[in-house]
Parts: structure tokens; sequence; C-alpha cells
């Protein structure tokens, strides 16, 4: 049975419930991909299947726009994959739980993947549907956007005739979007050296309650970073307390903020008091710092296990990390001069994970400034080099420079207000889009950025407005029905 078989329209809640039964997490998108070759084949559909599984779908005209320029409609296939702590779905093997709350969508205890799923529900809709009326139609939908837009790098478009492109990766209706920042992935390993510890108490340190998001869209919300905080604890514990660390971990993805984090320390126990009333004040300290942004942020202490000896850092490896988690560099770098209110650089520490030989952490790096990108990853290179470390750059993607003249721009502009008589608003982001990548590709692409109203995205509580989707799906029409 389909939980959104009543909400309009249907044709796009259809689809957008299909395809959430399919585990689309970044790097596993063969299924999804599958499933759009499948429905290409099954409407005769001309589509291109390349070897990393992005999909280019060719869709004749409707009787009487046959000589008329195609335009392309793009997405991407995969997802942010996050769940709450006590969630048991294992989002590779397993479908979303949808839900609806008034107007809106959501997933019980997971990310819902509004971003970019409603750009492919819509496609297919719009394709499945004989009586929309539409130029001829070149589909773009990309593998692994969420982590580094390697879909958009590989992706061979030589077979596409158009030159003009709406891209359906925002959030936001009304916005059409015209530029973003450009973006890397930056890897750091520290490297660690263990010891046998003395027979000690064990207790997890968890950092939790925080809001997280989008490392691009909600970068200059002052959120807390779950990662930079149990740095921030640990090197302070540090001071109080004798101990030793034996695990530490926080975040999944670098373009995510990180919810939470946690660590594994040894204390003897005449340490354990302390170090209670310790995280007691601290509590009290971050609760007052970010009660705005996340006023459920909390720093807890739970036994682990019984007293025993285990590998632990040494002296100096634990000195090594807790120096990078203080004063590496992480949120907002700068804001753009020419553009008010819009961040230009920004970094965000989204995955930490300790292992055998290293301490790893990931970072996704944005600008809409090229040399202020490089000059923060030479930050990173700076402080990870001082720290006996190496660092890796991945992933990097250009900036969707502003183009002065367009057709696209003004054609959705006065539509927009004609349609709902509003003044539409145009304006770049810092997050990052494969626009950019894509315009490389495509000589003289001309396009913009839209999509309907989707909240709190790469977080649990990611919900997708039905009444905007309906809006935003009927302005599609609309569009693509002009001459």
């Amino acid at each position: 049975m389909e939980v959104l078989s009543d909400l309009e329209p249907g044709r796009v809640f259809h689809y957008f419930e299909e395809i959430s039964r399919i585990p689309r997490g970044s790097y596993h998108e063969k299924q999804i991909s599958d499933y759009l070759v499948a429905f290409a084949t099954e409407h005769a559909f001309q589509v291109f299947q390349d070897d990393l599984y992005n999909v280019v779908m060719l869709i004749p005209a409707s009787a009487g726009y046959e000589d008329q320029e195609p335009v392309i409609l793009q997405g991407h296939m995969d997802m942010v994959c996050e769940k709450t702590a006590d969630c048991v779905i294992d989002m590779e093997q397993e479908g979303l739980q949808l839900a609806v709350d008034g107007d809106y969508v959501f997933a019980r205890n997971t990310t819902l993947g509004g971003d970019d799923g409603i750009a492919i529900a819509y496609m297919l809709a719009i394709a499945d549907d004989q009586s929309v009326v539409h130029p001829p139609l070149e589909y773009i939908i990309t593998v692994s956007e969420e982590v580094g837009m390697e879909g958009a790098r590989h992706i061979d478009l030589s077979m596409l005739k158009g030159h003009c492109m709406l891209n359906l990766d925002s959030e936001e209706e009304g916005i059409f979007l015209s530029s973003c920042a450009g973006g890397m992935s930056a890897m750091v390993t520290l490297p660690v050296v263990w010891k046998e510890s003395a027979k000690q108490h064990w207790y997890t340190l968890k950092v939790s309650g925080l809001l997280g998001g989008h490392s691009g869209c909600e970068i200059d919300k002052g959120r807390a970073n779950a990662n930079k905080i149990l740095g921030r604890v640990l090197y302070q514990l540090n001071k109080e307390v004798s101990f030793t660390l034996q695990s530490m971990e926080g975040g999944k993805k670098d373009n995510a903020i990180p919810l939470r984090s946690k660590a594994v320390i040894g204390l003897s126990k005449g340490d354990v008091a302390g170090a209670e009333h310790f995280l007691k004040e601290y509590n009290t300290i971050l609760q007052k710092e970010y009660a705005k942004s996340d006023a459920g942020i909390r720093v807890e202490l739970e036994p682990e296990g019984e007293e025993e000896k285990r590998l632990v850092l040494d002296s100096v490896s634990l000195f090594r990390i807790l120096a990078f988690l203080m004063t590496v560099p992480d949120g907002v770098q700068g804001m753009s001069m020419s553009v008010p209110g819009l961040v230009e650089t920004s970094l965000n520490l989204g995955i930490m994970e300790l292992h055998h030989e290293y301490l790893f952490t990931q970072h996704a790096v944005r600008s809409s400034v090229t040399t202020k990108k490089q000059y923060v990853a030479r930050q990173l290179e700076c402080l990870t080099t001082a720290l006996s470390g190496k660092i890796e750059i991945r992933g990097e993607y250009p900036a969707w420079e502003y183009q002065e003249k367009s057709v696209v721009r003004p054609k959705v502009m006065e539509l927009y207000e004609k349609m709902y008589g509003k003044t539409p608003v145009v304006e770049g982001i810092h997050a990052g889009l494969e626009c950019g990548l894509l315009a490389a590709k495509i000589p003289d692409l001309d396009c913009v950025s839209m999509g309907p109203n989707i909240l709190d995205i790469h977080t649990t509580a990611e919900r997708l407005s039905i009444s905007s989707t309906k809006r935003v799906y009927e302005f599609l029409l609309e569009y693509l029905k002009q001459k």
C-alpha cells in the first residue's frame, strides 16, 4: 500500500515513493540506476548508462514541438543516508519508511532523500504522462553528487543537443539559483602510536542533541559541529583529570555537519568523580553558548566496560589529535564582499575516525573564489604537516559562475511572476551544484537551479512540502509547453 497515494500531483508522489523503496546512498546507486534504465526501456526512450551508473534519458517531443530546442532537466540519484541513534534500518539494504504530517512528507528516523529524489520523481512523472506538452527532453541523472560530484565529473554528454537546462536540486521555492560555490574534499591522516594501559574503568563520552545540517546551506547558522565539540571537551578534560583514549568517531558525510560523536576513554577510579563534575559544568557552558542554534546539545559519560587493560594512544599521539581538533579551522571563513549575506568560504569537519595507524578526518571545503578555496586547503596542509600528518585533496569541482546573458533566467522569472503574482528571487548559494561541472561539458550551457521547499536536508528532520511540490510541478509543466 502506498503511503503517498492520496497526495497530488499523483504521478510525482507515486514515483517519489517508488524510488524511496530503493536504497540509494552515495556509491550504492546501481539498483536505482537500473530502475531508471528499466523505466526508459519500458517506455521505449533512448537511454545511456555508464560504468559509474550515471543515466542519460532522451524523451521525444510532443506533437507540434518536434522542432523546438531540447530542454535539459537534471538532478542526482544518490542521497545522504543519516539516521537516528536508535534507528535499526539498514540504509544500504532497506528502503525508507515514509510518512505524512500535515503539509510535509518525511521518513521515520532517517533522512528523506528529497535532495534530490524529488528531481527524479518530477522527471519520471513528466515522461510517463502523455498529456504533458513538451519539447524534446534530455534527462541527466548523476551518481555520487553528495560525495564530491563524481558522477557529473565522469559523465559523457556528447549525445545531448540541448543548451538550456533546469537543475532540479534546490530546496527553496521561488528562488532561482544562478551561481554556486566550488569545492573539494580534504582528507587528513595523523599518525598514532598505541600502548597498553594500566587497569582502568572505561566510559563512552558522547556528544549529541545537535541539529546538524547541510554544510553549504546551514553553515552560516552557527550550528555546533559534534567533532569539534568532542575535541574541545577532551582537550579541556585533559587539563582536569588524567585519561586515556581508546577510540573516537563522529560524522558520516563530509558535507553534513556532524550530529553526534563519541570517544571511549579510560579513567582511574579516583578520577571518575572529577570527570563527571567537569562534564556537568561544561554542559552548562555549551548549552549557554549554543542556546539559539543547538538547544539540545549535551555531553554524557556512560560506563562502557569493566576495569581492565586496553590498547590506548600514547601521550604524544593524544596531544597530536587534541591539538589538531582544537586548532583546525571549521565553519564560515569569509563572507562575500559582493553579495550581502552570502557565505564566500567555509569548511566542515564532517568525518572523524580513529584507526589503528592514524586518525582520519575529512573536510568539505567550499568557496565561490577559487584562490580562497586553495588558501583554506593550504591552511589545512600547514597544520597537518606541523603535526606530522598527511593531506590529500579529492573531488575538486569548479564554481558555477553567474552568466550576464541568459535566456532561461528571464523566462523562468517572468513565468513565475505571471503564475503566482510574486517576484521570484535570483541568487547564488554557498552549497555546491553540478552546474559548473556540466557547463564545462555542454558548450554555452544556460541554466538555473530550482526546486520545492525541502527543510533540514541531510538530517533526520528532513521534510518535503506537499503544496510546494505541487506548485513547482505545475510551474515545470507550464515552462515546458512554452514556445
